[in-house]
């Protein structure tokens, strides 16, 4: 019929069988990339984890539309609940079926440039990051003036993130963007190759967190150092989150790395983090929604840590719809082992409220296994949360969906960390710990 093939429509009918317990009949509407890694008891679980946060829902939106890709439209449904909102966001293709699905932060408002940015300093430009059918966007952030500047290839949190890391009205990827390059670095940030092919990577059984993040920012890497503009022995990365987990993969996969920027990053083994911060959210909003969220991670915790996990265990027994070999090969990595191996500097910062990576359960673990090196800087930022937002109290998901900016000291630290000048080990040696 005509309205099941209108973009709107559609996601209007997802949104409202959402709302009516209908999981099955939404995951009907999945296309087959789609349904191999989220199930109807997958999207129940992140479905009411939101309820037992923000209440029953009060009142459905318009889908908003966004600009299209190759045959399909991506849809932004804003949904008001009791205590707050969400966006449900929905790729369509021409079928009227789900090539993509994701729950984000209640469009607040639109994202404005933070208070440090040098907008007269820097150009930007789009650049291409990879080759062939993977191939991803990007923008280059140069400062105007005689180079050659020390650069950073920045790595996004896990998730199908565009290369601003769009969160609700947030961009704190751009946020670091523009105001490293007022500070005089060059900056490259590209679309995530799970955003920018969501179809490709979803439909493949074997993918893992090495092919979402390594090749793509190897070529970054590669592009930033082939700039005439940009110093080639100061190319950085420069990770958030799971980007920050992943980025000693990347330097011990591309030599020329000059160093790492760790922001929160993850070390806690992912089952044990996700019923971690699953127990918090419930802690937050109790009720049978909330319970039943944190009975549901941690029977998928449980699979995960299994040595009965393999390649074709089924996306939907795992946290987070990720494939078995996804899980595995995070299983296997060791994010801290791997960075002791380097012999390069480091930056690790953390924020005091983060909920999502602790000082007590991930930063411990880098201030660990990193103890022996005097080229290694940690410092954690008391007031800031997850995206180093600065605030006050407990930090909750809430947070995320009014517009905010990276905290500035965050800025200038890296800023600093990065510039060529006399004394770098002695301020490393004296600003370990902090």
């Amino acid at each position: 019929m005509a309205e099941e093939t209108d973009p709107a429509a559609v996601a209007t009918a997802v949104v409202e069988m959402a709302r009516d317990g209908r999981f099955a009949d939404v995951e009907r509407l999945f296309a087959p990339p789609l349904r191999a890694v989220v199930s109807a008891e997958t999207l129940r679980v992140a479905w009411e984890s939101q309820i037992s946060r923000i209440g029953p829902i009060s009142a459905v939106g318009t889908p908003v539309r966004e600009p299209t890709t190759a045959g399909r439209v991506r849809l932004s449904v804003p949904v008001t609940y009791e205590r707050g909102g969400l966006t449900v966001v929905m790729s369509v293709d021409e079928a009227g079926l789900l090539q993509g699905l994701q729950l984000a932060p209640a469009l607040t408002g639109s994202w404005t440039p933070p208070p440090y940015a040098r907008r007269g300093r820097f150009d930007e430009h789009e650049v291409t990051v990879g080759s062939c059918s993977l191939a991803v966007s990007g923008t280059l952030s140069l400062p105007r003036g005689r180079g050659p500047w020390p650069g950073v290839v920045l790595l996004s949190g896990g998730g199908p993130f565009d290369r601003d890391a769009t969160s609700g009205p947030n961009k704190p990827l751009k946020d670091l963007a523009w105001g490293l390059a007022g500070h005089g670095v060059a900056v490259l940030r590209f679309d995530k190759v799970t955003y920018a092919h969501a179809d490709q990577t979803a439909g493949k059984p074997d993918f893992t967190m090495r092919d979402e993040y390594v090749p793509h920012a190897v070529a970054a890497v590669h592009l930033l150092r082939r700039h005439p503009a940009v110093d080639a022995a100061r190319v950085h990365v420069v990770g958030h989150s799971m980007g920050g987990k992943v980025a000693p993969c990347v330097a011990a996969a591309e030599p020329s790395v000059a160093g790492l920027v760790l922001l929160a990053g993850d070390t806690q083994p992912m089952p044990q983090a996700a019923v971690r911060v699953v127990r918090h959210l419930a802690s937050l909003n109790p009720g049978p929604a909330a319970d039943a969220a944190v009975v549901a991670m941690q029977r998928q915790a449980a699979m995960a840590e299994s040595p009965d996990l393999s390649p074709d265990t089924p996306a939907a027994e795992l946290p987070f719809g990720y494939s078995g070999a996804y899980c595995l090969d995070l299983r296997g990595y060791d994010p801290v082992a791997t960075a002791a191996t380097l012999v390069k500097p480091m930056l690790i910062l953390q924020g005091g409220r983060d909920y999502q990576v602790t000082v007590a359960d991930d930063l411990s673990r880098w201030r660990a296994g990193l103890a022996h090196r005097t080229d290694v800087t940690i410092r954690v930022y008391d007031a800031d949360d997850h995206m180093f937002f600065p605030g006050s109290g407990p930090s909750t998901p809430a947070d995320y969906e009014s517009p905010q900016h990276v905290d500035p000291a965050v800025i200038a630290d890296i800023a600093d960390w990065l510039a060529p000048r006399q004394g770098r080990i002695a301020r490393l040696v004296s600003g370990f710990g902090r």
